[in-house]
């Protein structure tokens, strides 16, 4: 019994010298008892005693955190949890309409009768199916711009497309310019790719042409991966004469680009890039957030001279599609359920749009009245490891800034709320509570 309380002495130092620092997530268990060579179960009365002793806390689903001591860095202390209450993960973000189930269910049946299954379990190629071309054409459409089905590919998600896109047009080494705040697993992406992303400033219209320009000038860019329509986590949607600009620059340059659309079908229908620069433009959407994460496909809309290999990228990365998944979203699309779904889901982002501004009104929050997340700018003195740590002790889970920084040692004192996950009730309230552990150790009494 003594053993795992000396282990848990010398974290306790490590909390205590600043070694382990507010909000750093410790390794899963097994983890933590492989690494130190104790058994599992060691490990477990080890995390057990750093929670008795208030120095961490821990959340089922996301992990355990170390807490702020009550004189630690920048004198700042984390709120005590207030009462009881079922945890509420604004990290997740994956919309659910009302009546979904419903909605999918009718479309699906069909797919199970033996005859039709036995053609929909076959593998699917990374060209998927006529019928499957045709129908993501359709679901991609916007009022300038119609890519042909020729042009598509298919994968497993949206992150696998963007993969197989990197993958294909960057050689290990090479450089990829992002914004400064990018999707985090662009940024895992490219570790695994050997891909170097350069952070390029922008402003309140988007991405700023002559950082890309400056950034290309010190060492090629080998490609842009750039989200111009809601962009994640920020909500920014880069304005018309600003996409312009930028595919007149990626022309001059010959630039690759990876456009990620997946939260454009929030808004009403806006061109791409690819209008502007097709010769250039990789165009990567999806299905996760338009119908559900556990039944979807990844779409590539490519260049003409591109489709063998980025194919061929899909194909040796294992990155296809399933032929159940893509049959399944030619009969969504075909019958209109994945319409009926984007109307529902517009309707419920502009709802919780609505919490949002209620319950953090005077706090500094970035969004846009058609998302489903948002972006806030923590007040002084609150960091983003504080606050994120402070959240988790009240059963509420936020993603920090730094998680979306490319630059190193960039920290923004900001969390990113995902809005489309919790009931609407458990929002407000975690909003609500959220507010209040701001306003108190800001100093803000006139805040929420």
């Amino acid at each position: 019994m003594s053993d795992y309380r000396r282990i848990a002495d010398r974290i306790a130092d490590d909390i205590a010298t600043g070694r382990l620092r507010p909000g750093q997530r410790l390794p899963p268990q097994r983890a933590f008892a492989r690494r130190r060579g104790i058994a599992p179960s060691t490990a477990g009365r080890v995390y057990g005693e750093l929670v008795r002793r208030g120095l961490v806390v821990g959340e089922v689903g996301r992990g355990t955190f170390v807490r702020a001591a009550p004189d630690g860095p920048a004198g700042l202390a984390l709120t005590e949890p207030g009462p009881a209450a079922a945890p509420v993960n604004l990290e997740l973000n994956y919309p659910v309409a009302p009546g979904q189930p419903e909605l999918l269910a009718p479309v699906l049946t069909p797919l199970l009768r033996p005859d039709v299954l036995a053609e929909a379990l076959l593998p699917a190629a990374a060209t998927g199916t006529e019928a499957a071309r045709e129908a993501a054409a359709t679901l991609l459409t916007t009022p300038g711009w119609r890519p042909a089905p020729e042009r598509l590919l298919f994968t497993g998600n949206a992150r696998q497309a963007i993969a197989a896109v990197l993958a294909s047009l960057v050689r290990p080494g090479g450089r990829v310019g992002v914004e400064q705040l990018t999707y985090p697993l662009v940024k895992e992406i490219a570790a695994r790719l050997g891909i170097t992303l350069v952070p390029l400033a922008g402003d309140a219209a988007g991405l700023l042409p002559e950082a890309v320009a400056a950034a290309h000038r010190s060492a090629p860019l080998s490609a842009l991966y750039v989200q111009p329509t809601l962009h994640n986590p920020t909500s920014l949607t880069t304005s018309g004469p600003r996409l312009l600009q930028l595919a007149q620059l990626v022309h001059d340059l010959n630039l690759p680009v990876v456009e990620d659309r997946i939260w454009s079908f929030l808004r009403e229908p806006g061109d791409p890039l690819a209008v502007h620069a097709p010769a250039l433009t990789h165009v990567v959407d999806g299905l996760s957030k338009r119908v559900a994460p556990g039944l979807t496909a990844g779409f590539l809309v490519v260049p003409p001279h591109r489709v063998a290999a980025v194919g061929d990228a899909v194909r040796s990365g294992g990155w296809s599609a399933g032929r159940f998944a893509l049959e399944a979203a030619v009969r969504w699309t075909g019958e209109g359920t994945v319409a009926r779904l984007v109307e529902a889901k517009r309707a419920d982002a502009v709802r919780r749009q609505r919490i949002l501004a209620e319950e953090l009104a005077g706090f500094a929050v970035r969004s846009d009245p058609a998302s489903y997340f948002a972006w806030w700018e923590l007040p002084a003195p609150w960091r983003a490891d504080t606050f994120t740590a402070a959240a988790a002790a009240h059963g509420i889970a936020v993603t920090p800034g730094p998680a979306f920084a490319v630059a190193p040692g960039h920290t923004p004192d900001a969390v990113r709320l995902g809005l489309a996950s919790a009931p609407e009730p458990d929002l407000r309230r975690a909003l609500r509570t959220l507010a209040h552990v701001a306003a108190r150790r800001s100093g803000d009494r006139t805040g929420p």
